[in-house]
């Protein structure tokens, strides 16, 4: 035990000096894998600390080594918007589908010259954000839509690759940014996996699936002392935001400056020079990814030129200059017991195969999609077949072929059903796609209530798919609005086989708060066919309001930057059938008609700019961030609903694409000398 009869100078400096000591050896253990002390000696070291502390509780401070857990257990979670969007990846599972998109980056860039790639491995875990004031870490959240996320900090604090405090690495010097934003995969290594389900078992509990489902459930628990239980790890990959002077000209450069601040980085991590190298890059990844200790489904391949990045861009939901080159997925056989029909809440029939059980990559696979009439025709799937099955990027199940030698003489064609076998409607054929033609189908509206329950749109806890088929079919729910009269019938409820008083007041409580939705999740959770969620982000701020959106012309639609002419009709449809119009009505009756917060104007009102080439004085973050507090809005796409374009050096076919189109053109400095005068009076014409 340390003794604390010591002066407050001596006290400070005993415990600043083993939190450093700390701090040092757990980025030697956990980053750097190359421990320089016992275990023994570890523990006797935090017993110290936490001794000083504990007499000594005005000292404690949140990025102490022994405030990893202590927070009490949470409520629930609170959202997070990222600053900036944590897009998806797209995906390549061919080596064509790769060089694919080398062609089309050089046809972006308008160049013959070979591409230079950071190729890193595709973990198989969760996305997360770390976010640091002054190196300290202050906050932590799931990649939840992209745009936003849920506040897990607590739980991550219990994850020991994660520093609270930056800079561990003392054979280097540098500055300290006043606000980073690091993102991150979180996941359970193979041997922690083991044991954990090993404990499991032994304490009587179910094992987990697989270590993502462990790690995302690890997370999500709302004590952390849980978590701190989990042998949860983190790789970092990149950055959001970031309050420095320094310019990164790669991404190789940001990870190599993240692992000089203290975050783990996977030895794994190549530049590579052409696409041709890339391809060999994941092949060499994939033979040996069951050596590594940790799952992965593919490689990430990255232009590596920041400025190149900045100048391809990205489109609503991913980024144009990264693509994920998925494995193989691993594969069973198994026997098609069944084929049946799923309704879907846009009418389309899906035919789903019913499979004898067989587990793959860990996880029980008991259905599987054969999506469409065309797909079933092209396989030729049949009940009785035996059938290999994998998860396609080890998720969603899929049929990949027959086994036609196993198969029955007596075994007949699948055929599509002529009515719906929900309501027995007519159903109709579009292409490949049947679809029932009763806009009132029980199906369709099942699934518009789950829809409309879920968790991107109004996030109504407990109303899964077998809740909302329980409460159609006893009556309880006709449409979405209902669900706002059911606090009324609880007592009915909760007399319910399987439900009880409990379960009833939080589905109530869960409605209730739904209310209290921003509009944007409205407007996703109406199922407008074309609009997904980040579409209805910008339809809430350019209208307003749901009365706004509703009146808005084919015309107006199509002014907005992402809405084309098929989803501007889409949505005037929508908007003028009756059915619709009286289950807004009633919505609002209930008391759900939010509005979008209105941002003042702004001198950049209705005006929509691009920005190319490199800029000398301002960050893409900061050029943004001008232009959006003033009321406009940025595009990485150069379209004739563009206003103006802001040319740094080096711009590329952007550039050339503007000056076609007759956009306005300003130089970066043209642009801050604007923005210096508040945005007054600058002629610009049209470029001739």
């Amino acid at each position: 035990m340390i003794k604390t009869d010591m002066t407050k100078e001596n006290l400070i400096g005993k415990i600043e000096k083993l939190r450093e000591e700390i701090n040092t050896h757990n980025h030697s253990y956990y980053i750097l894998d190359s421990p320089t002390i016992s275990d023994a000696e570890y523990d006797c070291l935090i017993r110290d600390l936490e001794s000083l502390e504990a007499n000594n509780p005005e000292y404690i401070t949140p990025n102490s080594p022994t405030q990893r857990v202590g927070a009490a257990p949470a409520k629930g979670f609170k959202e997070v918007e990222h600053t900036i969007p944590m897009l998806s990846l797209a995906n390549a599972f061919t080596d064509d589908e790769a060089m694919d998109f080398d062609k089309r980056i050089k046809k972006i860039l308008a160049t013959e010259e070979k591409i230079t790639y950071a190729a890193e491995p595709k973990f198989d875990g969760l996305a997360v954000e770390l976010v640091y004031e002054d190196g300290i870490f202050i906050k932590g959240s799931t990649r939840g839509n992209g745009f936003v996320g849920e506040d897990v900090t607590h739980n991550l604090r219990t994850i020991r690759s994660i520093p609270l405090s930056l800079g561990q690495d003392k054979t280097t010097s540098f500055d300290i940014p006043k606000l980073l934003e690091v993102r991150g995969e979180v996941f359970i290594p193979d041997n922690g996996f083991i044991k954990l389900n090993k404990d499991r078992i032994a304490g009587g509990d179910e094992p987990f699936a697989n270590p993502r489902n462990a790690a995302a459930g690890s997370l999500r628990q709302l004590d952390p002392r849980i978590t701190a239980k989990r042998p949860l790890d983190i790789f970092c990959y990149g950055i959001g935001s970031i309050s420095h002077d320094e310019k990164f000209e790669t991404h190789t450069e940001i990870l190599k400056y993240l692992k000089k601040l203290g975050f783990k980085i996977s030895p794994e991590v190549r530049e590579v020079s052409n696409i041709e190298s890339a391809i060999e890059y994941k092949k060499s990844l994939e033979e040996k990814r069951d050596t590594l200790g940790y799952e992965l489904d593919g490689a990430v391949l990255k232009v590596n030129s920041i400025d190149l990045q900045d100048e391809i861009g990205v489109i609503s939901k991913s980024p144009r200059w990264a693509l994920a080159l998925k494995f193989k997925a691993r594969s069973e056989s198994t026997t098609v017991l069944d084929i049946f029909i799923s309704v879907g809440r846009t009418g389309a029939l899906t035919p789903v195969a019913l499979l004898t059980p067989v587990k793959v990559s860990g996880v029980m696979i008991e259905h599987a999609t054969l999506h469409n009439a065309g797909e079933i025709e092209r396989k030729d799937v049949r009940i009785g077949d035996t059938v290999t099955i994998e998860r396609a990027g080890d998720v969603i199940p899929k049929i990949t072929g027959i086994i036609i030698e196993r198969r029955g003489k007596d075994l007949e064609k699948f055929v599509m059903p002529l009515i719906c076998p929900e309501c027995g409607s007519k159903v109709e054929q579009k292409g490949a796609i049947y679809f029932c033609t009763n806009v009132n189908c029980p199906a369709r509206i099942r699934g518009g209530i789950s829809h409309y329950a879920s968790k991107g749109a109004m996030d109504i806890e407990g109303l899964g798919e077998k809740n909302v088929s329980e409460l159609f079919e006893k009556e309880f729910i006709k449409d979405v609005s209902e669900l706002y009269i059911l606090k009324e019938r609880e007592e009915e409820l909760s007399a319910l086989d399987g439900w009880g008083e409990l379960s009833s007041k939080k589905l109530i409580d869960s409605i209730e708060k739904s209310k209290t939705q921003p509009l944007n999740r409205l407007i996703f959770g109406l199922g407008i066919k074309g609009v997904g969620a980040s579409l209805s982000t910008i339809l809430a701020s350019e209208f307003g309001s749901i009365k706004g959106l509703s009146i808005a012309s084919i015309e107006r639609l199509e002014d907005v930057p992402d809405v084309g002419t098929e989803t501007a009709k889409s949505i005037t449809d929508f908007f003028s059938n009756a059915d619709n119009l009286c289950l807004l009505e009633n919505l609002k009756d209930a008391g759900i008609d939010p509005k979008a917060i209105k941002r003042p104007k702004g001198k950049l009102a209705g005006k929509v700019f691009v920005f190319t080439g490199t800029l000398k004085n301002l960050k893409r973050d900061q050029a943004k961030k001008i232009v959006e507090e003033a009321g406009g809005k940025v595009s990485g796409s150069i379209t004739k609903k563009t206003d103006f374009l802001v040319a740094g050096e080096e711009a590329g076919n952007k550039l050339e694409k503007a000056k076609k189109l007759k956009i306005n053109i300003l130089s970066e400095e043209e642009f801050i000398k604007w923005h210096r005068e508040d945005f007054k009076d600058l002629e610009v014409t049209k470029n001739q």
